[in-house]
């Protein structure tokens, strides 16, 4: 049996329960984990409210890091003992032990922590797609990231700053302004106190951006597409302030030609080779230095409802983990 994260119904933190759950052994092509750390997701609120529908009753949970226990048929590239990490579906990270799928389950580098482990790989495959699978990016360009202070936003300030990127961050305070540029972020934006899209039309001298990345949703929505230059292209990768309303192509044409795209990680790392390609990548900006895994906070498994309430208030910086 193991300590597992459930929801019966969609709902509120409240709708999180934690219990004893069996655990077999791996058949084919899976793997039995012990966890060691879990990460925290805005995916996983999107799920535990019914905005992303599951079967009922579900697990939650789609990162964590630990050691392999048993390891089942046709499993080539991990053993017994390895130390790994990984983002994928289905749900049920936020638990002590599982088994699950072993094709996007990473070998972890000795040089990175378990907790570093858990916190950054659908973060930091984020990024990687973002970056380097969305569309062409190269030294020079400019990005208007959002919420460039939360977890996602941190690796991708520190991300750009390796690449020779400029990226213009939006956050909601000053403090957490100044945490972005402390990870790497060219400028930033307290948008509680600025009008982003006028101030990003000042810090480009009226050019506007190449790309935005935004995973806010529909209250950035219309102030981003104004910040694009000509030809530039919109990563919508997120909702959390809501879903954005359908988008009449004519406004893409009246912005000059703009593209428009809302990919997902776990397309990205659908094929075993490709998100192993993704994760060596990750690791190799992690043991480097280019990148630091900052974690926020840390709580407990039972604490689980905590942990949600304080993501969903913003009340976080970087990256959160539950400690089985």
């Amino acid at each position: 049996m193991a300590k597992t994260v459930r929801i019966h119904a969609p709902g509120d933190a409240s709708a999180l329960t934690v219990e004893d759950v069996p655990v077999d052994a791996p058949g084919a092509g899976e793997v039995r984990i012990r966890h060691m750390a879990c990460g925290l997701n805005f995916i996983d609120v999107y799920q535990r409210d019914g905005l992303y529908p599951l079967a009922m009753p579900t697990a939650l949970g789609m990162e964590a890091s630990g050691v392999v226990k048993a390891v089942g048929e046709g499993v080539s590239h991990l053993s017994v003992g390895d130390r790994v990490a990984y983002a994928s579906a289905p749900p049920g990270a936020y638990c002590e032990e599982r088994v699950m799928p072993a094709a996007q389950v990473c070998p972890l580098p000795d040089g990175i922590g378990f907790e570093e482990g858990a916190a950054m790989m659908l973060k930091g495959l984020t990024v990687e797609y973002l970056f380097h699978r969305t569309t062409p990016l190269k030294a020079g360009d400019t990005v208007l990231f959002h919420a460039a202070a939360g977890g996602v936003g941190l690796i991708a300030c520190q991300w750009a700053k390796s690449e020779g990127i400029t990226l213009i961050g939006t956050a909601g305070s000053d403090e957490k302004c100044a945490l972005a540029l402390a990870h790497g972020a060219t400028h930033c934006i307290n948008y509680a106190t600025e009008d982003f899209a006028e101030r990003v039309k000042e810090l480009t001298d009226g050019k506007g951006v190449d790309v935005v990345m935004d995973a806010v949703g529909k209250s950035t929505w219309e102030g981003s597409i104004s910040c694009l230059k000509p030809l530039g292209m919109m990563i919508s990768f997120g909702n959390a302030s809501g879903s954005v309303d359908p988008v009449p192509l004519q406004t893409l044409a009246a912005g000059g030609s703009l593209k428009l795209t809302r990919p997902t990680l776990f397309t990205h790392i659908a094929e075993h080779e490709t998100c192993q390609e993704m994760a060596r990548h990750l690791f190799q900006k992690v043991e480097s230095g280019a990148v630091k895994i900052t974690i926020g906070q840390r709580f407990a498994l039972e604490e689980v409802q905590q942990a949600h309430r304080a993501l969903e208030g913003r009340e976080t910086t970087g990256q959160t983990v539950l400690l089985p």
